[in-house]
């Protein structure tokens, strides 16, 4: 047995290294979690010390694939502590574009809608960097449950509202109003994808899995965009591999650029059923390879506003391609 937690954490962390790429950190968010004690604490104090008898448990949940996430209850995202369990994706650092990309195209929306919720974190993020009212739909009610946690955990269920809906279902936003940003990170794994097992067998299936090309959910939504933006209002969603083609696939037509307002964006796509506008907006955040794909509804849109919005996108891009261009 380990003499000490410097002692354990290294032949923690030689035994998870077999399984998991952050073998160390692994070991010592566990080792903190045993102690009660924040990583930093342990680390500047704590590593002379007898090992707490509850973290070799920890560590074979570990070795056996159990997420991180999932053995501690919480996971930080956007700076912020979330409570996370097997009933909500785990919330991972490259879906924050997709806060980055909210923030920038509208910093004061008034209302805020989040498709797919599950721990909340989009919707709730935003919410807590602004002054907006939120709306959060999930069809799993476990999901939802632990998402109202965090908003009362956070000093925001003033502020969010939880409601149990189905995308697929007709009628499901009749009484949900307009919006002036919509998130989505929505299920996008083919189904016949090899995961993981730390995602596979510990993460809900019914969040991941989205037909045979992992499209189904962006087919369902797409059409139904129109009916929940404000005039000036964005969508913005996590993209998929297949997002390069989605136009295509959902019966979409190519529209070329929109006069000056989109001069830079190479190409656009028009909703056939709804007219929505679809400018391809992509913010590629390099160190986790995420995009984000923002949508507006161009009836509905003044060019004044469309130009700001772009504006803002596109110098949010440049920032972080100058980011991770000085990293390189």
């Amino acid at each position: 047995m380990a003499a000490t937690i410097a002692d354990a954490l290294r032949a923690a962390a030689e035994r998870l290294s077999a399984t998991s790429d952050t073998a160390r950190l692994d070991a010592e968010l566990l080792m903190a979690h045993a102690l009660g004690a924040s990583r930093s604490d342990l680390l500047l104090r704590h590593m002379r010390d007898c090992v707490p008898t509850g973290f070799e448990p920890l560590v074979d949940r570990r070795a056996a694939r159990e997420p991180v996430a999932h053995i501690l209850g919480e996971q930080e995202f956007f700076g912020r502590t979330f409570r996370v369990t097997p009933a909500t994706l785990i919330p991972r650092g490259d879906s924050e574009v997709l806060v980055e990309a909210a923030l920038a195209v509208d910093p004061q929306p008034r209302r805020v809608l989040d498709l797919g919720t599950g721990t909340g974190a989009l919707l709730l993020s935003v919410l807590a960097e602004t002054a907006a009212e939120g709306v959060a739909t999930d069809r799993s009610a476990a999901a939802l449950a632990v998402a109202r946690e965090n908003a009362e955990r956070l000093g925001l269920a003033a502020r969010a509202r939880f409601e149990e809906r189905d995308w697929h279902e007709a009628g499901w936003a009749a009484d949900l109003g307009a919006f002036d940003l919509v998130l989505c990170n929505p299920p996008y794994v083919e189904d016949n994808a090899d995961l993981d097992p730390d995602v596979r067998d510990y993460e809900p299936g019914s969040a991941l899995f989205a037909g045979e090309e992992g499209l189904d959910d962006y087919r369902a939504l797409l059409p139904q965009l129109a009916g929940l933006l404000e005039p000036e209002g964005v969508a913005i969603f996590r993209s998929c591999r297949e997002a390069a083609r989605l136009g295509h696939e959902a019966g979409n037509k190519p529209i070329g650029a929109w006069q000056t307002g989109w001069e830079a964006l190479p190409l656009a796509y028009r909703l056939a059923e709804c007219d929505a506008f679809v400018p391809p907006v992509w913010l590629r955040h390099m160190q986790f390879r995420c995009e984000a794909l923002c949508f507006a509804d161009r009836a509905k849109r003044s060019e004044d506003a469309a130009r700001a919005q772009v504006s803002r996108l596109v110098s949010l891009a440049t920032t972080v391609s100058a980011q991770e261009g000085s990293r390189g």
